[in-house]
Protein backbone atom coordinates (compact mmCIF):
# COMPACT_ATOMS: atom_id res chain seq x y z
CA UNK A 1 0.00 0.00 0.00
CA UNK A 2 1.23 3.63 -0.33
CA UNK A 3 0.84 6.75 1.49
CA UNK A 4 -1.66 7.93 0.06
CA UNK A 5 -3.33 4.77 0.23
CA UNK A 6 -2.95 5.01 4.46
CA UNK A 7 -4.20 8.39 4.77
CA UNK A 8 -7.58 7.34 3.05
CA UNK A 9 -7.92 4.71 5.65
CA UNK A 10 -6.90 6.90 8.11
CA UNK A 11 -9.28 9.47 7.58
CA UNK A 12 -12.21 6.95 7.60
CA UNK A 13 -11.27 5.90 11.06
CA UNK A 14 -11.90 9.74 12.53
CA UNK A 15 -13.86 10.14 15.58
CA UNK A 16 -13.98 6.07 15.96
CA UNK A 17 -13.10 4.18 18.97
CA UNK A 18 -9.03 3.54 19.40
CA UNK A 19 -8.90 0.01 18.71
CA UNK A 20 -9.65 0.51 14.90
CA UNK A 21 -6.30 1.88 14.85
CA UNK A 22 -5.73 -1.75 14.60
CA UNK A 23 -6.63 -1.88 10.92
CA UNK A 24 -3.31 0.27 9.83
CA UNK A 25 -1.20 -2.93 10.35
CA UNK A 26 0.50 -3.76 7.01
CA UNK A 27 3.36 -2.34 5.15
CA UNK A 28 3.18 0.96 3.21
CA UNK A 29 5.57 2.51 0.52
CA UNK A 30 6.91 5.81 1.18
CA UNK A 31 9.09 6.11 -1.91
CA UNK A 32 11.87 7.06 0.12
CA UNK A 33 11.28 4.42 3.00
CA UNK A 34 9.10 1.66 3.55
CA UNK A 35 6.69 1.88 6.93
CA UNK A 36 5.91 -1.52 8.57
CA UNK A 37 2.96 -1.40 11.06
CA UNK A 38 3.88 -4.34 13.26
CA UNK A 39 1.87 -3.95 16.30
CA UNK A 40 -0.71 -1.07 17.74
CA UNK A 41 -1.77 -1.01 21.30
CA UNK A 42 -5.55 -1.43 21.89
CA UNK A 43 -5.51 1.45 24.06
CA UNK A 44 -3.65 4.84 23.72
CA UNK A 45 -2.56 4.32 27.73
CA UNK A 46 -0.77 0.91 26.84
CA UNK A 47 3.02 1.30 27.21
CA UNK A 48 5.08 1.95 24.30
CA UNK A 49 6.43 -1.72 24.71
CA UNK A 50 3.30 -2.87 23.33
CA UNK A 51 3.21 -1.10 19.97
CA UNK A 52 6.13 -1.94 17.04
CA UNK A 53 6.72 0.29 14.15
CA UNK A 54 9.49 -0.33 11.54
CA UNK A 55 10.98 1.74 8.63
CA UNK A 56 13.37 0.57 6.41
CA UNK A 57 15.97 2.79 4.16
CA UNK A 58 18.00 0.98 0.90
CA UNK A 59 21.92 1.12 2.80
CA UNK A 60 22.98 3.36 -0.72
CA UNK A 61 20.56 6.35 0.29
CA UNK A 62 22.52 6.40 3.88
CA UNK A 63 26.08 7.52 4.58
CA UNK A 64 27.13 3.81 5.45
CA UNK A 65 29.96 2.43 3.09
CA UNK A 66 30.41 -0.91 3.63
CA UNK A 67 34.10 -0.39 5.60
CA UNK A 68 31.50 0.82 8.23
CA UNK A 69 29.83 -2.43 8.78
CA UNK A 70 32.32 -4.71 7.61
CA UNK A 71 33.47 -6.56 11.08
CA UNK A 72 30.69 -6.54 14.10
CA UNK A 73 31.96 -4.49 16.25
CA UNK A 74 32.07 -1.90 13.52
CA UNK A 75 28.40 -2.80 12.20
CA UNK A 76 27.15 -2.22 16.14
CA UNK A 77 28.92 1.38 16.77
CA UNK A 78 27.19 2.24 13.20
CA UNK A 79 23.71 1.33 14.06
CA UNK A 80 24.68 3.03 17.82
CA UNK A 81 24.95 6.11 16.00
CA UNK A 82 21.88 6.02 13.78
CA UNK A 83 19.66 4.84 17.16
CA UNK A 84 21.44 7.81 18.22
CA UNK A 85 20.42 10.16 15.41
CA UNK A 86 16.52 8.84 15.37
CA UNK A 87 16.13 9.39 18.62
CA UNK A 88 17.01 13.17 18.89
CA UNK A 89 15.03 14.10 15.22
CA UNK A 90 12.64 12.27 16.95
CA UNK A 91 12.68 13.83 20.44
CA UNK A 92 12.41 17.07 18.45
CA UNK A 93 9.67 16.85 16.29
CA UNK A 94 7.70 14.84 18.19
CA UNK A 95 8.68 14.13 21.89
CA UNK A 96 5.69 15.44 23.36
CA UNK A 97 2.39 13.92 24.46
CA UNK A 98 -0.67 15.54 22.28
CA UNK A 99 -4.21 14.08 23.58
CA UNK A 100 -4.92 10.81 25.63
CA UNK A 101 -2.02 8.53 27.25
CA UNK A 102 1.14 8.74 25.06
CA UNK A 103 -0.98 9.69 22.26
CA UNK A 104 1.29 12.29 19.76
CA UNK A 105 5.35 10.55 20.24
CA UNK A 106 7.37 9.24 17.94
CA UNK A 107 9.99 7.32 20.40
CA UNK A 108 13.05 5.36 20.29
CA UNK A 109 14.71 3.97 23.25
CA UNK A 110 16.99 6.60 24.70
CA UNK A 111 20.66 5.37 24.37
CA UNK A 112 23.25 6.18 27.46
CA UNK A 113 26.94 6.59 27.35
CA UNK A 114 27.54 3.60 26.20
CA UNK A 115 27.98 2.15 22.37
CA UNK A 116 25.76 -1.14 22.28
CA UNK A 117 24.46 -3.37 20.05
CA UNK A 118 20.55 -2.54 20.10
CA UNK A 119 17.73 -4.27 18.59
CA UNK A 120 15.90 -0.50 17.81
CA UNK A 121 18.52 -0.59 14.66
CA UNK A 122 19.69 -3.57 12.21
CA UNK A 123 21.37 -3.67 8.97
CA UNK A 124 19.71 -6.45 6.86
CA UNK A 125 18.48 -7.46 3.43
CA UNK A 126 20.97 -3.94 2.46
CA UNK A 127 18.64 -2.30 4.25
CA UNK A 128 19.30 0.42 7.28
CA UNK A 129 16.07 -0.92 10.00
CA UNK A 130 14.98 1.21 12.40
CA UNK A 131 12.40 -0.08 15.49
CA UNK A 132 10.27 2.19 17.01
CA UNK A 133 6.77 3.59 19.11
CA UNK A 134 4.49 5.79 18.04
CA UNK A 135 1.72 6.80 19.85
CA UNK A 136 -1.45 6.87 17.67
CA UNK A 137 -3.44 9.90 18.90
CA UNK A 138 -6.79 9.71 20.84
CA UNK A 139 -8.90 11.97 22.76
CA UNK A 140 -10.46 9.77 25.12
CA UNK A 141 -10.65 7.00 23.17
CA UNK A 142 -11.65 8.22 20.27
CA UNK A 143 -9.17 8.61 17.52
CA UNK A 144 -7.52 11.69 15.99
CA UNK A 145 -7.30 11.38 12.37
CA UNK A 146 -5.78 14.65 11.63
CA UNK A 147 -2.89 14.51 14.49
CA UNK A 148 -2.60 11.06 13.04
CA UNK A 149 -2.24 11.95 9.53
CA UNK A 150 0.41 14.52 10.52
CA UNK A 151 2.41 12.14 12.64
CA UNK A 152 2.26 9.28 10.40
CA UNK A 153 2.45 11.66 6.72
CA UNK A 154 4.13 15.05 7.56
CA UNK A 155 6.51 14.25 11.21
CA UNK A 156 7.38 10.50 10.58
CA UNK A 157 9.36 11.11 7.11
CA UNK A 158 11.07 14.56 8.12
CA UNK A 159 11.91 11.93 11.34
CA UNK A 160 13.52 9.52 8.85
CA UNK A 161 15.49 11.99 6.73
CA UNK A 162 16.74 13.91 9.21
CA UNK A 163 18.24 11.16 11.08
CA UNK A 164 19.19 8.09 8.19
CA UNK A 165 18.81 9.98 5.16
CA UNK A 166 22.81 10.60 3.31
CA UNK A 167 22.04 14.52 2.81
CA UNK A 168 21.16 15.24 6.29
CA UNK A 169 24.33 12.72 8.26
CA UNK A 170 27.74 14.31 9.14
CA UNK A 171 29.69 11.36 7.67
CA UNK A 172 32.88 12.77 9.97
CA UNK A 173 30.69 11.96 12.97
CA UNK A 174 29.74 8.50 11.87
CA UNK A 175 33.34 7.61 11.40
CA UNK A 176 34.24 8.98 14.67
CA UNK A 177 31.39 6.85 16.41
CA UNK A 178 32.77 4.27 15.06
CA UNK A 179 36.32 5.12 14.89
CA UNK A 180 35.61 5.66 19.02
CA UNK A 181 34.27 1.87 19.18
CA UNK A 182 36.63 -0.04 17.45
CA UNK A 183 39.97 2.13 19.33
CA UNK A 184 38.53 1.17 22.47
CA UNK A 185 37.84 -2.40 21.73
CA UNK A 186 41.73 -2.30 20.15
CA UNK A 187 43.10 -1.21 23.51
CA UNK A 188 40.72 -3.67 25.75
CA UNK A 189 42.23 -6.32 23.49
CA UNK A 190 46.02 -5.28 24.04
CA UNK A 191 45.35 -5.25 27.83
CA UNK A 192 46.67 -8.43 28.44
CA UNK A 193 49.43 -8.22 26.18
CA UNK A 194 50.88 -5.65 27.80
CA UNK A 195 50.35 -7.18 31.06
CA UNK A 196 47.41 -4.62 32.31
CA UNK A 197 43.90 -5.06 34.08
CA UNK A 198 42.79 -1.54 33.03
CA UNK A 199 44.05 1.87 31.45
CA UNK A 200 43.41 5.01 31.72
CA UNK A 201 43.93 8.07 29.57
CA UNK A 202 45.47 11.13 30.51
CA UNK A 203 42.80 14.11 29.83
CA UNK A 204 40.03 11.84 30.82
CA UNK A 205 37.06 13.20 32.26
CA UNK A 206 36.33 10.73 34.92
CA UNK A 207 33.33 12.76 37.56
CA UNK A 208 30.12 12.11 36.45
CA UNK A 209 27.09 15.06 36.36
CA UNK A 210 25.99 13.76 39.31
CA UNK A 211 25.74 10.71 41.46
CA UNK A 212 22.66 9.60 39.52
CA UNK A 213 23.53 10.70 35.68
CA UNK A 214 26.33 9.19 33.96
CA UNK A 215 26.50 12.00 31.71
CA UNK A 216 30.21 14.03 31.75
CA UNK A 217 30.70 16.63 34.72
CA UNK A 218 30.26 19.79 32.25
CA UNK A 219 32.01 22.55 35.23
CA UNK A 220 35.04 24.19 34.11
CA UNK A 221 36.49 23.36 37.33
CA UNK A 222 36.63 19.27 36.22
CA UNK A 223 40.64 18.60 36.36
CA UNK A 224 41.65 16.14 33.29
CA UNK A 225 43.15 12.64 34.62
CA UNK A 226 47.28 12.43 34.55
CA UNK A 227 49.00 9.43 34.89
CA UNK A 228 51.40 9.55 37.35
CA UNK A 229 54.64 8.96 35.72
CA UNK A 230 55.87 5.76 37.38
CA UNK A 231 52.65 4.37 36.06
CA UNK A 232 52.45 5.75 32.67
CA UNK A 233 51.93 3.59 29.18
CA UNK A 234 51.82 4.24 25.95
CA UNK A 235 49.27 2.79 23.43
CA UNK A 236 49.09 3.50 19.55
CA UNK A 237 45.30 2.92 18.91
CA UNK A 238 44.48 2.21 15.00
CA UNK A 239 42.77 5.87 14.33
CA UNK A 240 43.39 7.97 17.12
CA UNK A 241 47.40 7.23 16.92
CA UNK A 242 49.63 7.00 20.49
CA UNK A 243 47.78 7.84 23.51
CA UNK A 244 49.37 7.79 27.04
CA UNK A 245 47.66 7.21 30.14
CA UNK A 246 47.84 5.19 33.24
CA UNK A 247 48.58 1.05 33.64
CA UNK A 248 46.66 -0.89 36.19
CA UNK A 249 48.84 -3.95 35.91
CA UNK A 250 47.70 -7.50 37.58
CA UNK A 251 48.02 -8.30 41.11
CA UNK A 252 46.45 -6.25 43.98
CA UNK A 253 46.17 -2.73 43.79
CA UNK A 254 45.10 -0.16 46.06
CA UNK A 255 43.07 3.41 45.43
CA UNK A 256 43.59 5.16 48.25
CA UNK A 257 43.09 9.07 49.46
CA UNK A 258 40.69 11.35 51.55
CA UNK A 259 37.11 11.37 51.59
CA UNK A 260 35.88 13.17 48.14
CA UNK A 261 39.21 13.74 46.34
CA UNK A 262 37.97 11.12 43.15
CA UNK A 263 38.70 6.88 44.50
CA UNK A 264 35.50 6.26 43.87
CA UNK A 265 35.23 8.60 40.62
CA UNK A 266 38.01 6.14 39.53
CA UNK A 267 37.10 3.25 40.73
CA UNK A 268 33.33 3.52 38.82
CA UNK A 269 35.28 5.00 36.00
CA UNK A 270 37.14 1.04 35.59
CA UNK A 271 33.67 -0.46 36.03
CA UNK A 272 32.25 0.71 33.40
CA UNK A 273 35.62 0.43 31.52
CA UNK A 274 34.12 -3.04 29.98
CA UNK A 275 31.69 -0.48 27.76
CA UNK A 276 32.55 1.53 25.22
CA UNK A 277 31.77 4.77 25.17
CA UNK A 278 30.51 7.74 23.01
CA UNK A 279 32.67 10.45 21.82
CA UNK A 280 32.95 13.42 24.41
CA UNK A 281 31.74 11.02 27.26
CA UNK A 282 35.43 11.64 28.11
CA UNK A 283 35.81 8.32 29.40
CA UNK A 284 36.41 6.98 25.57
CA UNK A 285 39.70 5.37 26.50
CA UNK A 286 39.31 4.31 29.53
CA UNK A 287 39.03 0.55 29.14
CA UNK A 288 38.95 -2.81 31.59
CA UNK A 289 39.51 -6.23 30.84
CA UNK A 290 35.73 -7.14 29.95
CA UNK A 291 35.57 -9.85 32.75
CA UNK A 292 35.73 -7.10 35.85
CA UNK A 293 32.99 -7.03 38.16
CA UNK A 294 32.41 -4.73 40.67
CA UNK A 295 31.44 -6.68 43.72
CA UNK A 296 29.31 -4.87 46.52
CA UNK A 297 27.73 -6.36 49.99
CA UNK A 298 23.80 -6.19 49.70
CA UNK A 299 21.92 -7.01 52.58
CA UNK A 300 19.05 -8.71 51.53
CA UNK A 301 19.44 -10.36 48.77
CA UNK A 302 18.96 -13.82 47.55
CA UNK A 303 21.52 -16.14 48.13
CA UNK A 304 21.14 -19.45 46.20
CA UNK A 305 23.18 -22.91 46.93
CA UNK A 306 26.14 -20.76 46.62
CA UNK A 307 29.81 -22.38 48.49
CA UNK A 308 30.34 -19.04 50.52
CA UNK A 309 32.74 -21.77 53.05
CA UNK A 310 36.18 -19.97 51.36
CA UNK A 311 34.89 -17.18 53.36
CA UNK A 312 32.28 -18.04 56.11
CA UNK A 313 32.50 -21.14 57.61
CA UNK A 314 31.26 -22.99 60.87
CA UNK A 315 28.33 -21.00 61.68
CA UNK A 316 26.40 -21.31 64.63
CA UNK A 317 23.31 -23.63 64.23
CA UNK A 318 25.47 -25.53 62.18
CA UNK A 319 23.45 -23.83 58.44
CA UNK A 320 25.97 -25.43 56.12
CA UNK A 321 27.69 -22.95 53.76
CA UNK A 322 28.80 -25.05 50.82
CA UNK A 323 25.16 -24.44 49.62
CA UNK A 324 24.54 -21.82 51.21
CA UNK A 325 20.65 -20.51 50.92
CA UNK A 326 19.07 -16.86 52.37
CA UNK A 327 16.38 -14.71 50.86
CA UNK A 328 17.54 -12.58 53.03
CA UNK A 329 21.78 -12.26 52.84
CA UNK A 330 23.25 -10.40 55.55
CA UNK A 331 26.57 -7.65 54.45
CA UNK A 332 28.81 -9.97 55.00
CA UNK A 333 27.18 -13.46 52.95
CA UNK A 334 25.85 -11.20 50.38
CA UNK A 335 29.11 -9.83 49.23
CA UNK A 336 30.76 -13.60 50.05
CA UNK A 337 28.47 -14.96 47.31
CA UNK A 338 28.56 -12.17 45.08
CA UNK A 339 32.52 -12.60 44.71
CA UNK A 340 32.08 -16.93 44.37
CA UNK A 341 29.24 -16.10 41.67
CA UNK A 342 32.05 -14.36 39.72
CA UNK A 343 34.70 -16.61 40.38
CA UNK A 344 31.94 -19.25 38.96
CA UNK A 345 31.30 -17.06 36.04
CA UNK A 346 35.02 -16.47 34.98
CA UNK A 347 35.67 -13.70 36.67
CA UNK A 348 39.61 -12.14 36.51
CA UNK A 349 39.31 -8.92 38.34
CA UNK A 350 37.17 -7.25 41.10
CA UNK A 351 36.74 -4.10 42.09
CA UNK A 352 35.60 -3.02 45.63
CA UNK A 353 34.87 0.35 47.34
CA UNK A 354 35.57 0.12 50.79
CA UNK A 355 32.21 2.41 51.43
CA UNK A 356 29.87 0.03 50.15
CA UNK A 357 31.70 -3.50 51.49
CA UNK A 358 31.15 -4.95 54.50
CA UNK A 359 33.43 -4.04 57.35
CA UNK A 360 33.25 -7.52 58.97
CA UNK A 361 33.55 -9.36 55.67
CA UNK A 362 36.74 -7.01 54.25
CA UNK A 363 39.05 -6.63 57.78
CA UNK A 364 39.79 -8.39 61.50
CA UNK A 365 42.57 -5.91 63.05
CA UNK A 366 44.64 -7.21 65.76
CA UNK A 367 42.78 -5.72 68.36
CA UNK A 368 39.74 -7.26 67.09
CA UNK A 369 41.67 -10.70 66.59
CA UNK A 370 42.48 -10.40 70.24
CA UNK A 371 39.11 -9.95 71.81
CA UNK A 372 37.57 -12.45 69.36
CA UNK A 373 39.29 -15.38 68.98
CA UNK A 374 39.08 -17.05 65.36
CA UNK A 375 37.45 -20.28 66.28
CA UNK A 376 34.66 -17.99 67.36
CA UNK A 377 34.54 -16.39 63.75
CA UNK A 378 32.91 -17.77 60.65
CA UNK A 379 34.25 -15.15 58.37
CA UNK A 380 37.74 -15.51 57.17
CA UNK A 381 38.79 -11.73 56.14
CA UNK A 382 39.19 -10.81 52.41
CA UNK A 383 42.31 -9.72 53.49
CA UNK A 384 43.30 -13.06 54.54
CA UNK A 385 42.42 -14.57 50.86
CA UNK A 386 42.89 -11.36 48.36
CA UNK A 387 46.51 -12.76 47.64
CA UNK A 388 45.46 -16.28 47.46
CA UNK A 389 42.67 -15.26 44.56
CA UNK A 390 45.86 -13.98 42.64
CA UNK A 391 48.23 -16.79 43.43
CA UNK A 392 45.77 -20.10 43.25
CA UNK A 393 43.19 -18.38 40.41
CA UNK A 394 44.73 -15.59 39.02
CA UNK A 395 42.17 -13.15 40.17
CA UNK A 396 43.06 -9.63 41.01
CA UNK A 397 41.74 -7.12 43.29
CA UNK A 398 41.63 -3.02 42.51
CA UNK A 399 40.37 -1.43 46.38
CA UNK A 400 39.31 1.78 46.78
CA UNK A 401 39.66 2.75 50.54
CA UNK A 402 40.68 5.13 52.95
CA UNK A 403 40.11 3.47 56.66
CA UNK A 404 41.62 0.03 56.30
CA UNK A 405 45.12 0.56 56.40
CA UNK A 406 46.15 -2.90 56.83
CA UNK A 407 45.51 -3.67 52.99
CA UNK A 408 48.89 -2.13 52.84
CA UNK A 409 50.69 -4.80 53.65
CA UNK A 410 48.95 -7.06 51.15
CA UNK A 411 49.44 -4.35 47.80
CA UNK A 412 51.11 -4.76 44.70
CA UNK A 413 50.78 -0.95 44.40
CA UNK A 414 49.20 1.80 45.90
CA UNK A 415 47.59 5.26 43.96
CA UNK A 416 46.46 7.87 46.02
CA UNK A 417 44.53 10.32 44.93
CA UNK A 418 44.65 14.29 45.83
CA UNK A 419 42.59 16.80 45.08
CA UNK A 420 41.78 14.49 41.34
CA UNK A 421 44.80 13.84 40.85
CA UNK A 422 46.98 10.68 40.73
CA UNK A 423 49.74 9.38 42.42
CA UNK A 424 52.18 6.79 42.62
CA UNK A 425 52.61 6.01 46.43
CA UNK A 426 53.87 2.48 46.40
CA UNK A 427 57.23 3.37 47.61
CA UNK A 428 55.78 5.51 50.71
CA UNK A 429 53.01 2.72 51.32
CA UNK A 430 56.18 0.24 51.44
CA UNK A 431 58.14 2.27 53.80
CA UNK A 432 54.87 3.08 56.32
CA UNK A 433 54.19 -0.84 56.62
CA UNK A 434 57.91 -1.52 57.05
CA UNK A 435 57.47 0.80 60.16
CA UNK A 436 53.95 0.43 61.23
CA UNK A 437 53.59 -3.37 60.61
CA UNK A 438 49.93 -4.47 61.35
CA UNK A 439 50.87 -7.18 63.56
CA UNK A 440 47.86 -8.94 62.80
CA UNK A 441 47.07 -12.54 62.88
CA UNK A 442 46.94 -14.46 59.45
CA UNK A 443 43.74 -16.28 59.64
CA UNK A 444 43.17 -18.71 56.42
CA UNK A 445 45.02 -21.80 55.86
CA UNK A 446 44.67 -21.11 52.10
CA UNK A 447 41.64 -23.09 51.97
CA UNK A 448 40.71 -23.85 48.44
CA UNK A 449 38.62 -21.21 46.32
CA UNK A 450 37.24 -23.77 44.23
CA UNK A 451 33.36 -22.91 44.08
CA UNK A 452 31.06 -26.05 43.41
CA UNK A 453 29.56 -26.12 39.90
CA UNK A 454 25.28 -25.15 40.31
CA UNK A 455 22.78 -27.01 37.49
CA UNK A 456 19.74 -24.62 37.30
CA UNK A 457 16.19 -26.10 36.72
CA UNK A 458 14.59 -24.43 33.88
CA UNK A 459 11.33 -25.60 35.59
CA UNK A 460 12.34 -23.16 38.02
CA UNK A 461 12.17 -20.14 35.51
CA UNK A 462 8.73 -19.21 35.70
CA UNK A 463 7.38 -16.12 33.84
CA UNK A 464 3.53 -15.78 34.98
CA UNK A 465 2.06 -14.14 37.37
CA UNK A 466 -0.79 -14.34 39.32
CA UNK A 467 -3.00 -14.58 36.59
CA UNK A 468 -1.25 -16.85 34.83
CA UNK A 469 0.16 -14.36 32.06
CA UNK A 470 3.54 -14.09 31.26
CA UNK A 471 5.32 -10.37 33.22
CA UNK A 472 8.35 -9.40 32.17
CA UNK A 473 8.95 -5.42 33.19
CA UNK A 474 11.62 -3.13 34.09
CA UNK A 475 10.66 -0.09 35.63
CA UNK A 476 13.99 1.30 36.40
CA UNK A 477 17.56 -0.16 36.05
CA UNK A 478 17.28 -1.35 39.42
CA UNK A 479 14.42 -3.86 39.60
CA UNK A 480 12.95 -6.60 37.31
CA UNK A 481 9.39 -7.87 37.37
CA UNK A 482 9.37 -11.54 36.62
CA UNK A 483 6.41 -13.15 36.80
CA UNK A 484 5.13 -13.09 40.81
CA UNK A 485 8.58 -12.60 41.70
CA UNK A 486 10.29 -8.84 42.23
CA UNK A 487 14.11 -9.44 41.25
CA UNK A 488 16.74 -6.96 43.55
CA UNK A 489 19.34 -5.75 40.87
CA UNK A 490 20.79 -2.56 43.07
CA UNK A 491 23.71 -4.33 43.43
CA UNK A 492 24.38 -4.73 39.91
CA UNK A 493 26.53 -1.26 39.29
CA UNK A 494 27.91 -2.79 35.51
CA UNK A 495 24.33 -3.29 34.36
CA UNK A 496 23.32 0.50 32.72
CA UNK A 497 20.16 0.22 30.75
CA UNK A 498 16.77 -0.86 30.87
CA UNK A 499 16.83 -2.04 27.97
CA UNK A 500 19.77 -4.20 28.99
CA UNK A 501 16.93 -5.70 31.73
CA UNK A 502 14.28 -6.34 29.44
CA UNK A 503 17.16 -8.39 27.38
CA UNK A 504 17.94 -10.31 30.49
CA UNK A 505 14.86 -11.30 31.00
CA UNK A 506 14.30 -12.47 27.23
CA UNK A 507 17.90 -14.42 28.22
CA UNK A 508 16.83 -15.97 31.43
CA UNK A 509 13.42 -17.72 29.35
CA UNK A 510 15.59 -18.38 26.46
CA UNK A 511 18.28 -19.88 28.70
CA UNK A 512 15.40 -22.87 29.96
CA UNK A 513 16.35 -24.62 26.42
CA UNK A 514 19.47 -25.50 27.53
CA UNK A 515 19.03 -26.25 31.42
CA UNK A 516 19.46 -30.15 31.16
CA UNK A 517 20.60 -32.58 33.91
CA UNK A 518 24.06 -32.06 34.46
CA UNK A 519 24.45 -28.35 32.83
CA UNK A 520 26.27 -26.00 34.73
CA UNK A 521 25.05 -22.60 35.09
CA UNK A 522 28.11 -21.50 33.32
CA UNK A 523 27.86 -23.96 30.03
CA UNK A 524 24.38 -22.76 30.32
CA UNK A 525 25.17 -18.91 30.01
CA UNK A 526 27.63 -19.75 27.26
CA UNK A 527 24.88 -21.20 25.05
CA UNK A 528 23.09 -18.24 25.50
CA UNK A 529 26.01 -15.83 24.63
CA UNK A 530 26.44 -17.97 21.80
CA UNK A 531 23.26 -17.80 20.27
CA UNK A 532 23.35 -13.95 20.61
CA UNK A 533 27.07 -13.24 18.77
CA UNK A 534 25.72 -15.46 15.92
CA UNK A 535 21.95 -14.25 15.50
CA UNK A 536 21.86 -11.07 17.16
CA UNK A 537 19.33 -9.96 19.90
CA UNK A 538 15.99 -11.32 18.35
CA UNK A 539 17.01 -14.62 19.00
CA UNK A 540 15.81 -13.86 22.22
CA UNK A 541 11.95 -13.20 21.75
CA UNK A 542 9.67 -14.98 19.15
CA UNK A 543 7.74 -11.12 18.45
CA UNK A 544 10.44 -8.59 17.19
CA UNK A 545 11.13 -5.55 19.92
CA UNK A 546 12.27 -2.39 19.60
CA UNK A 547 13.49 -2.99 23.39
CA UNK A 548 16.28 -5.05 24.15
CA UNK A 549 20.21 -3.89 24.22
CA UNK A 550 23.57 -6.46 24.79
CA UNK A 551 24.93 -7.64 28.07
CA UNK A 552 27.29 -9.64 29.39
CA UNK A 553 27.51 -12.91 30.60
CA UNK A 554 27.96 -12.00 33.72
CA UNK A 555 24.53 -9.89 34.60
CA UNK A 556 22.52 -12.43 33.05
CA UNK A 557 24.14 -14.69 35.16
CA UNK A 558 23.91 -12.88 38.45
CA UNK A 559 20.54 -12.06 37.44
CA UNK A 560 19.67 -15.38 37.67
CA UNK A 561 21.04 -16.12 40.62
CA UNK A 562 18.68 -13.41 42.41
CA UNK A 563 15.72 -14.88 40.69
CA UNK A 564 13.48 -16.01 43.88
CA UNK A 565 11.84 -18.60 42.19
CA UNK A 566 15.62 -20.44 40.79
CA UNK A 567 16.22 -24.12 41.81
CA UNK A 568 19.47 -25.01 41.93
CA UNK A 569 21.06 -28.84 41.73
CA UNK A 570 24.72 -29.27 43.03
CA UNK A 571 24.90 -33.12 41.89
CA UNK A 572 25.46 -34.46 38.40
CA UNK A 573 27.10 -31.87 36.90
CA UNK A 574 28.64 -33.12 33.63
CA UNK A 575 32.10 -31.09 33.41
CA UNK A 576 34.58 -29.54 35.63
CA UNK A 577 36.45 -26.27 35.60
Amino acid sequence: MTRDQLQAKLNTLDGRDYRHYQSLTGEYDFTDFRLVIERIPKDPFAPPLSGLYRVSIPLPDTAIEQPMIDSPSAAIACRDFFARQFYRQSQRIAGQRRGTGHSGIIAIDQPGQAILQRSSVVIQHNQLEVRFFIGLPATGRNIDAALAIKMLLDELPLIVSQALQRAHTDVALLQLHIHTALDAQYLRHRLPALGLLAFIADGSILPRASSSSDQPLASGTVIPFQSPDSLSVQVTLPFAGEVSGMGIAAGITLLAGGGFHGKSTLLQALQMGVYDHIPGDGRERCVALSETVKIKAYSGRQVIKTDISPFINNLPLQRDTQAFSSNNASGSTSQAASIIEAIEMGARVLLMDEDTCATNFMIRDRVMQQLVKKEDEPLTAYIDKVRQLYRQKNISTILALGGAGDYLEVADRVIQMRRYQAFDVTLRAREIVHKYPSMRIKEDQDTAIQPALRCPDASSIDPMNEYQKPRLHSPDVQLLQFGRHKVDLQDLEQLIELAQNRAIAYAMLYARRYMQTGTSLPQVIDQVMSDIQDHGLDILSEQLSAHLAEFRSFELAFTLNRLPCLRINTDNISSPY
